[in-house]
């Protein structure tokens, strides 16, 4: 029979805290990835491109991404979240500065490619990770909640990205957004802490006295994995590969689907509004999916939101106006809103805390891959064909092999 939970008497658990820090540079770092599909046409046309050419630029960044996550995971784990994102937010501002200013195409890959992939790649672990610390009964719920800045930064900073370049241009955007992110991930930066420990707590606001903790977690491990450890299980390649199918499908729905929008007559604001729906629909779905995930079971959830993405890729194929579009964005956004707690939670579970900032770091090279090769193989099958067809079908197929890698997972979660 699992404990009570006994918590902390006379203050809020400042795990919660902790949750909403993280919440908000999310919604920053997240909000500025995720809105270069409104930059996709501007930058195209700037420097007389192909779509492929133009979408490497983003694969380039999420290459460069996946290796400053691992940087950033070993960083997390030795010196804590305060001074991992002081430091992330003040290369992010600089990179979108010097972005705003480039002459030449390849300067694009020195200032948003590499630099911007410094200042955010190791966004997701380091506030997944620190968020998991945290929690362990609820940590899909604590984890869903930390996620939905993905969803609420493509809300808020697509419709505002393409009204800025609607109204001046995709210079000065880049530039505002710079500011934006010095202004909010600096000072939530200074409150992070890194784990119940240094408020005399342990993890869902135990009392510190309470050494019951790890029966409180759905399957906590018996021990806290090393990474090369962790490298030797067959379960980390499983979360490797969901994690680049996943990333595969999302970053070439987020590269191609304005574009495709547009080629079919759609403004560009309206279009961007399909992306701005995607996040809406996540942010709501990921925590109700992540509380779901917690009652339910973990791999059985994610099983299901997998299948979601297949079904909303495969609706996308044939669309043409403007209301398939929405519905598309509304069937896909609950499913990508929906598989990321289930699936970072079970992260926790398998492999322990102690050292989950690297260990992360490490699966991201498998999503860095995805998003470098989905955005890449749309392009270059839209310039063969002058169709995306093609390419959604393969987004369609890859979740469903994710599908089918979750569902291995289930002995565990």
């Amino acid at each position: 029979m699992k404990p009570l939970l006994i918590r902390q008497r006379g203050r809020p658990f400042f795990g919660w805290t902790v949750v909403g820090l993280c919440l908000v540079v999310g919604i920053a770092f997240f909000g500025i990835t995720y809105s270069f599909g409104v930059f996709f046409s501007s930058i195209q046309s700037e420097f007389g491109l192909s779509r492929a050419s133009t979408s490497g630029i983003f694969g380039a960044y999420m290459m460069l991404g996946a290796v400053f996550a691992i940087v950033g995971g070993w960083a997390l784990d030795r010196y804590g979240p305060r001074s991992v994102l002081a430091a992330m937010g003040v290369i992010t501002g600089v990179s979108l500065f010097l972005t705003g200013r480039v002459e030449h195409m390849w300067q694009l890959y020195i200032t948003y490619s590499l630099l911007l992939a410094a200042g955010t790649g190791a966004t997701y672990n380091v506030i997944m990770s620190t968020g998991s610390r945290w929690f362990v009964r609820r940590r899909a719920t604590a984890l869903a909640v930390i996620g939905t800045g993905a969803g609420l930064g493509t809300i808020i900073m697509a419709p505002v990205a393409a009204h800025l370049i609607d109204t001046y241009d995709w210079r000065t955007c880049f530039t505002v957004l710079g500011v934006v992110v010095w202004a909010v991930v600096l000072p939530a930066s200074l409150f992070l802490k890194k784990e119940p420990a240094d408020v005399g707590a342990q993890p869902d606001g135990l009392a510190a006295d309470d050494h019951d903790v790890e029966d409180a977690g759905e399957s906590s491990p018996a021990q806290q994995y090393s990474l090369a450890r962790a490298l030797r299980t067959r379960t980390f390649w499983h979360f490797f590969l969901i994690w680049f199918s996943y990333s595969f499908c999302l970053h070439l729905v987020i590269t191609h689907v304005v574009p495709r929008a547009q080629d079919l007559g759609v403004s560009p604001v309206r279009a961007a509004a399909i992306v701005s729906l995607i996040g809406a629909m996540s942010v709501a779905s990921r925590v109700v999916v992540g509380m779901m995930a917690d009652r339910l079971g973990r791999t059985r959830v994610g099983v299901v939101c997998a299948l979601g993405h297949t079904a909303a890729m495969l609706w996308l194929i044939p669309s043409d106006q403007v209301w398939m579009f929405y519905v598309f964005a509304v069937v896909y956004g609950i499913a990508y809103g929906g598989i990321d707690p289930p699936v970072v939670a079970l992260i926790g579970d398998h492999f322990g805390l102690r050292w989950v900032g690297l260990i992360m770091g490490c699966l991201i090279v498998g999503w860095g891959l995805g998003a470098a090769v989905g955005p890449v193989v749309g392009g270059l099958i839209y310039d063969s064909g002058g169709s995306y067809s093609y390419a959604f079908l393969a987004g369609a197929l890859v979740m469903v092999a994710a599908a089918l890698l979750i569902d291995r997972l289930r002995a565990h979660g």
